[in-house]
């Protein structure tokens, strides 16, 4: 059990919140998942979000601002070989290509944080998401056996060498995003502290829709997280918010990752990086899958506002990873401004 999954113990879901539909049996969408039209508010503007070589010589740089005025950039030269990805994704299809039935062998528990099931946001909106999740923190084993009695450890094996070389990358671009804020490597490294961090990774499905332009794939949220490492496979969908443009579009590229800012790191820059609002809309007719791996310090880690300059106030008090996941189960939207001084 890692500390993580204890931290979401205390506010178990009911079952309806965690049970997806059956999307291979429905022929139109149900009323339960119809969603009023937003596309409205999508950007006509060819705008992309920024994308960072981590070669770059001016890569601390370049991170920086990127965190500072969009909040999500895409990485390249990242490290991550190819193949490993194409893996992971060939066991997601693999699992979610699994009868509604069987994959509900390893739905997540009330209480539970790991396992098959709904968006943890479900509960805050009135109509459903089209969506299917599978969450895994460290081995997913004892959901892969329920799968899969006689063929589980591919995926175990696929899932965890791709959370560890995920770790090995978010802890880089937290050193180069902290270090943008010129902290000292002390206090970059209280921060990003190998042995002790909280992360999952959450394999998403977002099923063939028969009418996609009526559905939502994933309601407008920020992360939790201090940062979030996506990959999208080739089919549109993502969206960020940003202040005065309305929804842009992140489309895939080749090899790219996308990462975003989370609360938590919106929360140590003293609210210079904006925790980006995103959504999934669904733009085709088929699947869309995507790969999202979350990267935070240890449930017990305080976390407050580290890059001030003297003339600078903190504009949040400090709260534990633990207590800002409490919140942020109770208070989807609210989180940051109940914790704002």
């Amino acid at each position: 059990m890692s500390a993580l999954s204890e931290a979401y113990r205390d506010h178990p879901l009911h079952l309806h919140h965690i049970i997806p539909l059956d999307f291979d049996s429905v022929r139109t969408v149900p009323d339960s998942h119809v969603w009023p039209t937003s596309h409205a508010f999508e950007s006509d503007d060819q705008l992309s979000i920024p994308t960072v070589d981590l070669m770059d010589p001016d890569a601390v740089k370049l991170v920086g601002h990127a965190c500072e005025t969009w909040g999500v950039f895409q990485v390249i030269n990242h490290g991550i070989p190819l193949d490993i990805i194409d893996e992971v994704e060939s066991e997601a299809r693999r699992l979610f290509s699994l009868p509604t039935g069987h994959k509900l062998k390893a739905l997540r528990s009330p209480g539970g944080a790991t396992g098959y099931g709904l968006a943890r946001i479900s509960p805050f909106f009135s109509k459903k998401m089209w969506h299917e999740g599978f969450t895994v923190m460290g081995s997913p084993v004892d959901h892969a056996r329920e799968l899969w009695p006689n063929d589980y450890q591919r995926f175990c094996d696929v899932m965890e060498d791709y959370q560890k070389k995920m770790k090995e990358l978010a802890i880089t671009l937290m050193h180069l995003i902290l270090k943008s804020l010129d902290l000292s490597e002390e206090e970059i490294s209280k921060v990003v502290s190998p042995g002790g961090a909280s992360t999952a990774l959450q394999l998403n499905s977002y099923p063939f829709c028969p009418d996609p332009s009526r559905v939502m794939g994933l309601a407008p949220h920020t992360d939790t997280s201090l940062l979030t490492i996506l990959y999208q496979s080739t089919i549109n969908g993502l969206e960020i918010f940003k202040d005065g443009v309305g929804w842009v579009l992140v489309s895939p590229t080749n090899g790219s990752l996308v990462v975003n800012v989370g609360d938590l790191l919106h929360i140590l820059s003293n609210a210079q990086f904006p925790s980006v609002l995103h959504r999934v809309v669904l733009k085709e007719k088929q699947q869309r899958l995507s790969l999202a791996y979350f990267y935070s310090p240890p449930t017990d880690f305080d976390v407050s506002p580290l890059a001030l300059n003297p003339a600078q106030i903190p504009l949040y008090r400090s709260v534990s990873v633990r207590e800002y996941i409490h919140i942020k189960a109770k208070n989807v939207e609210k989180a940051l401004s109940l914790i704002r001084i």
